[in-house]
């Protein structure tokens, strides 16, 4: 796993893996290299997140992951800053509308996805495609669905801890030895079942 972390930080490629979230954001960083997110350059990223837009309609329109709505009984869940969530007909998963709102680029959202499937593998997203609404893009992914607890903050910061992450403000952490923050652990964002903690939301910024 260490070698699989330090390949996403470094910007390189993945190999070996074959799943939609792995194959896009090879593809982006191939065209569009990849950098450490500086919070400050946010707003002057736009313009390449607006080129990756583009790209991606483009390629998801050719690779069969355009969508044109949601699967078939989707239930509405509820939305929060970035996504909307829904249940899926056979109750066995979310699926979450997302927009990438957090990112300053799409490839920050892929490297965010790769990195909570490989740390937090019980929640693992798989990406299902792209849809578009109101001239807005939105990734569709899809995770288990978990039945549990909100976990307490005390729990979230032990098991964080003893991963290398140290709690930076509120409920941010970060890694010294990858250089990975981690944000918004609070107890809606993790679940408790059976002592296990699984992280249903999570964002990742490589700095």
């Amino acid at each position: 796993m260490r070698e699989q972390l330090q390949n996403i930080i470094k910007g390189e490629l993945q190999k070996g893996s074959t799943d939609s979230c792995t194959t896009i954001r090879n593809v982006l960083c191939k065209s569009f290299g990849t950098s450490p997110t500086v919070k400050s350059e946010f707003e002057s990223k736009a313009i390449i997140k607006e080129e990756q837009v583009g790209f991606l309609k483009s390629y998801a329109q050719k690779e069969n992951l355009w969508l044109r709505s949601l699967p078939p009984g989707s239930q509405y869940l509820t939305e929060g800053g970035e996504s909307k969530v829904f249940l899926s007909e056979d109750a066995r998963s979310v699926i979450k509308v997302n927009d990438a709102g957090y990112y300053a680029t799409w490839t920050e959202y892929f490297n965010s996805l790769l990195l909570h499937n490989l740390i937090f593998d019980n929640t693992a997203y798989s990406l299902l495609g792209f849809v578009e609404a109101d001239e807005k893009l939105f990734a569709v992914i899809q995770q288990p669905f978990v039945e549990g607890d909100q976990a307490s903050l005390d729990h979230i910061e032990g098991f964080l801890n003893f991963n290398g992450f140290e709690k930076t403000r509120r409920q941010d952490y970060y890694n010294r030895e990858f250089g990975l923050a981690l944000e918004d652990m609070h107890d809606e964002n993790v679940l408790a079942k059976s002592e296990v903690l699984f992280f249903i939301d999570t964002v990742f910024y490589i700095m």
